[in-house]
């Protein structure tokens, strides 16, 4: 039997932590002296402790770990490793944008004001005649499946890109979401053409739009949104429709997020003619 400090010692489990563990109930003692209260601890309960290390060590909170610890069918055991597994992949993922955030902050330090940097103009998108994908997904993240619906649901039409060919994308919710985002993606097309599973045809009317080009990662593409809203209630515009992108340079032509084009256009009319 080892005493506590011993235990402590060999397990590499500070006592403080030891003494909780016995109070959640994740690693009691094999026994209590019942006259000096001294917790005294097995030598085969080191392996229980070793695995408690590990786990924790993979990010484990302790109330995990005592269903790790008490799961014996090695299939259970792998589904709650692999959840583990991603769920930290995802907070990987997070923890690198938001690396990246700060690196352009950073950078930015000293330049001019965000809303100096973009030259806002009214301009309008004339009719055009779209293949469209329209789905709820899990974040903005996922555009990308919508883009993959159209190219593998229309590759047997054979698409005449329209001339300009553009690629927009529209995002149909009244506020800004992080789950369960209503988004659509368009690109101008020529011909005729049948509805698939996911794709649909249609001509789009014209439309009257405040512009600006954002060059670069869409990790700042928010600045352009609020230099154009800015600029809308300066000069006596007002927003009338669902705010959406055209992407001149898209994930599709460059890898490098660099040299990504960007246009972010909010419809608008005069705020007199609205009133």
């Amino acid at each position: 039997m080892l005493k506590i400090g011993e235990f402590s010692k060999l397990s590499h489990v500070s006592v403080r932590m030891l003494r909780h563990y016995d109070e959640i109930g994740l690693l009691h003692p094999q026994r209590v002296d019942p006259i000096t209260g001294y917790r005294l601890y097995g030598e085969e309960q080191l392996f229980t402790a070793g695995k408690i290390n590990v786990y924790r060590g993979m990010g484990f909170g302790l109330t995990a770990i005592a269903g790790l610890l008490h799961e014996a069918d090695p299939q259970k055991l792998r589904a709650m490793l692999e959840r583990q597994q991603e769920s930290l992949r995802e907070q990987s993922e997070e923890m690198s944008q938001m690396l990246h955030r700060i690196k352009l902050a950073i950078a930015q330090l000293g330049e001019e004001s965000t809303m100096a940097n973009y030259d806002v103009t009214i301009k309008e998108i004339v009719p055009r005649y779209v293949a469209s994908v329209r789905d709820i997904l899990e974040s903005y993240n996922y555009e990308g499946r919508l883009w993959h619906y159209m190219m593998k649901e229309t590759a047997d039409q054979n698409l005449t890109p329209a001339n300009p060919c553009l690629a927009f994308g529209i995002f149909h919710d009244a506020e800004y979401k992080e789950r369960g985002v209503d988004v659509e993606i368009q690109m101008t097309v020529e011909g005729n053409y049948h509805d698939t599973e996911h794709v649909r045809f249609k001509t789009e009317p014209a439309v009257c739009v405040a512009s600006a080009i954002h060059y670069g990662s869409y990790e700042t593409i928010s600045d352009a949104s609020a230099a154009v809203a800015a600029w809308v209630e300066k000069n006596g515009y007002q927003m009338c429709g669902v705010m959406f992108n055209v992407y001149h340079v898209s994930p599709h032509e460059t890898q490098n997020p660099d040299e990504l084009v960007t246009e972010v256009c909010i419809p608008v009319k005069r705020r007199d003619s609205a009133e």
